[in-house]
């Protein structure tokens, strides 16, 4: 075998490494050998090699029949989290105004279709839902990734929507139509308000984060429970915290400004 066709098998098993990686998420945490073939898109044998193989480096661990990542994974992203300015600034700020609100705050990036956290500060609540630095959710279905969407290129969008859009409770926008005219609503506000549509009982707020070009870098939300029988509707919740969430992203801007 030619060195050129070696390191393109190489690459290619490195990609679909990843991508077995990457198929685990929040509503994915444990998956059989055919959730993931499927998810995917590999054939059973490729993805049985690959789990494996990752199950013998310890990223995986399989009862017989379901497979779900290990802690060791975070090891994988401990180079770029430790390393980046980004998250390293924006953690004491959430954690600031997490304690000004009273409520959980985190910061994401957009990744693909999906938003992964890169901070977090999250408060006891009866609500709970299981997010952590690292942690994945369609952009569509988000108030950080509607933000990141509302600011970002048209191509970017356009992908995205091509991928359809789909109600995760059956609450809110649920095709692409009225996804778009969101978007423009949020660009022209500068914010994004989401009500129960990642998971039932939690509403958020979101807002941009600009580095010194103008571009959008990141998005912080932050997050509220709905109590039952609430009569509150979500604008009187962000009002209540939007200004806080404006400040806390002004802060982080102007570090990144300063930064040389």
């Amino acid at each position: 075998m030619s060195e050129q066709s070696t390191g393109t098998a190489s690459v290619q098993s490195l990609a679909r490494g990843l991508k077995v990686i990457s198929s685990f998420d929040a509503e994915h945490a444990s998956m059989t050998l055919s959730d993931v073939a499927a998810r995917t898109g590999l054939s059973r044998a490729t993805a049985r090699r690959f789990l494996l193989t990752l199950q013998e480096l310890g990223y995986v661990r399989s009862d017989g029949k379901y497979f779900e990542l290990t802690a060791k994974v975070l090891q994988l992203g401990y180079a770029y989290l430790s390393s980046a300015t980004l998250p390293q600034l924006i953690e004491p700020v959430l954690e600031n105004l997490s304690a000004a609100v009273g409520e959980s705050a985190s910061a994401a990036v957009l990744e693909g279709n999906e938003i992964m956290y890169v901070a977090r500060v999250h408060t006891r609540s009866i609500m709970r839902v299981g997010i952590s630095v690292g942690t994945r959710f369609p952009a569509a279905n988000t108030s950080m990734g509607r933000v990141l969407l509302a600011f970002a290129d048209p191509e970017t969008v356009e992908r995205i929507l091509a991928d359809g859009v789909r109600s995760l409770t059956g609450r809110g926008i649920e095709n692409a139509e009225d996804l778009r005219g969101e978007l423009a609503k949020i660009r022209a506000q500068g914010y994004a308000l989401v009500d129960q549509e990642l998971a039932v009982g939690l509403r958020s707020v979101a807002v941009p984060v600009f580095d010194r070009a103008g571009e959008t870098v990141a998005a912080m939300n932050v997050s509220m429970s709905v109590a039952l029988n609430s009569t509150d509707s979500v604008h009187e919740a962000a009002e209540l915290v939007l200004p806080k969430l404006q400040e806390a992203a002004q802060q982080v801007q102007d570090a990144l400004a300063a930064r040389r």
